[in-house]
């Protein structure tokens, strides 16, 4: 159920969302008010000399720690040319240092008794380590070399792009439904560089050459764009020492300009069909949205639009977030089913254009264009007739109980804290997420329903299948259309 993982994506805390609190009568006169006593769990934030951001959150259950490296740099600030390059330097961050030899990093991380790994997004890159609390340091110290003085050589690219491509073959040239995708953003998007895949196309890969990479590396890896995340079993003052020890000694440089890329408004619908030899026939509709406005949660107070991305996103837990979820009850269990899946997903935040999907697999004996009259059908309800209090109040508390069960691992703490920073959101965005969803009416749900899903703004999108056996069924993950980042080694 994607709505589901789209409200991972938030941070909300159950003591506000409850409306616990404290009361203090008022202090006796001769008395001198106790200082603010800073909770040890909450999260940190600071900025070193070189403007390198330091974010650390304490979680003393057990004696781990994550290590988190965020770059704000992703497929959305690469050109036309050098599509997937951001994902290729990823890969060649692995490739050494003057002191550390290609493949060394990580067998030095397993050496402390830990693990890493690193993905790339539309949005950011980020490398990440789970280790012993007690090898912190060790760890700060190797990923501030390879973020300073990344070297290899040009036989190490040629290599290492082969096996990009090999990746790209894999997920997208054998999977139909990859296939798609990638075309839907294409027709989807004009002029936001959202229409280009993250692992690049296979012709710019083709094309790309080792200076492509240093070049983008020297233009983007510098620390007024990176941000240093740190949760567990830490102390602040100590990491923060660190911090300045290892990362605060990088010279800061001057970070390039970002041109704003908009998209043009859409003037009517568009579709896509894709044809591909083995598997079910499948269906996106996806409508372009507003989205969470960073500087509307820095002034507390969403503007509209801000306000509309909020109940869009609650929309889409009422269609699928639940086992009685509407559209699980009603196209899938129903007497008359029209899908084997269906799912509903909406894009809160990024730093591109969020788009609403609605998308499935049909039935036996139901045709793609049925079924997206059935999707379309749910949403037109819902304008027509709006939802019921108990549905809206069943959202809130799952909602909650989400992120109160995500706190449960460190890595998606230190996560959190690394997109927030990504988007410019406050550091206690998760408290201020959840008083506005706390005001949010059914009316509101209703008010997006109405507005937000006519032709202007539809991309159609279906996948038809040809001769063959059949093929694997669709598999359902967070926002299947294809917005997953890319996770390697």
């Amino acid at each position: 159920m994607r709505a589901w993982v789209s409200l991972l994506r938030l941070s909300i805390c159950a003591a506000v969302f409850l409306g616990g609190g404290l009361a203090y009568g008022p202090a006796k006169a001769q008395v001198s008010a106790p200082a603010p006593v800073m909770d040890e769990g909450a999260p940190r934030q600071f900025t070193l000399a070189n403007g390198m951001s330091l974010l650390i959150k304490v979680d003393r259950r057990a004696p781990t720690a994550v290590h988190m490296l965020w770059v704000r740099v992703g497929s959305i600030d690469e050109v036309d040319g050098t599509s997937g390059v951001a994902h290729v330097l990823e890969h060649m961050m692995f490739k050494g240092t003057p002191t550390v030899g290609p493949g060394e990093y990580s067998k030095r991380i397993a050496a402390l008794g830990g693990r890493d790994n690193a993905f790339t997004s539309r949005d950011a890159t980020a490398y990440h380590q789970q280790i012993p609390a007690a090898r912190l340091r060790e760890v700060m110290e190797l990923e501030a070399d390879r973020f300073a003085r990344n070297v290899w050589t040009d036989d190490e690219f040629k290599r290492e792009i082969e096996v990009v491509k090999e990746e790209r073959r894999q997920r997208i040239d054998d999977s139909p439904r990859s296939q798609m995708f990638e075309a839907a953003r294409a027709v989807m998007f004009t002029a936001s560089p959202y229409r280009r895949p993250i692992i690049g196309w296979m012709n710019d890969l083709d094309m790309m050459t080792p200076q492509d990479v240093r070049e983008f590396y020297q233009r983007w890896y510098v620390p007024g764009n990176a941000a240093v995340v740190v949760a567990g079993d830490v102390d602040i003052e100590q990491v923060r020492r660190w911090a300045e020890q290892y990362y605060g000694a990088i010279p800061a440089r001057a970070l390039p300009a970002r041109k704003p890329r908009l998209e043009p408004p859409q003037s009517g619908p568009r579709r896509l069909e894709h044809r591909a030899r083995g598997s079910q026939p499948y269906v996106s509709l996806m409508y372009k949205v507003p989205q969470l406005d960073p500087q509307a949660l820095q002034q507390d107070k969403l503007d509209p639009s801000s306000r509309d991305a909020l109940a869009l996103t609650v929309l889409a837990w009422v269609l699928d977030g639940h086992s009685a979820a509407r559209l699980d009850r009603t196209l899938v269990q129903g007497e008359r089913p029209a899908a084997l899946r269906a799912g509903a997903y909406n894009g809160l935040y990024g730093r591109g254009p969020q788009v609403f999907v609605l998308d499935g697999v049909p039935a036996e004996g139901i045709s793609t264009r049925q079924l997206m009259d059935a999707l379309r059908e749910q949403v037109a309800r819902v304008a027509r007739e709006g939802i019921a209090a108990v549905e809206l109040e069943r959202v809130k508390i799952q909602w909650l109980a989400s992120q109160t069960y995500k706190r449960d691992a460190l890595f998606s703490q230190a996560n959190e804290m690394g997109s927030y920073w990504l988007l410019g959101f406050p550091i206690d965005a998760d408290r201020r997420l959840v008083q506005h969803l706390r005001s949010l009416s059914a009316a509101d749900v209703q008010s997006v329903a109405q507005r937000y899903f006519g032709d202007d703004q539809l991309t159609e999108a279906v996948l038809v299948p040809q001769s063959g056996d059949g093929g694997p069924p669709v598999r359902r993950g967070r926002n299947d259309w294809g917005d997953a980042p890319i996770r390697d080694h």
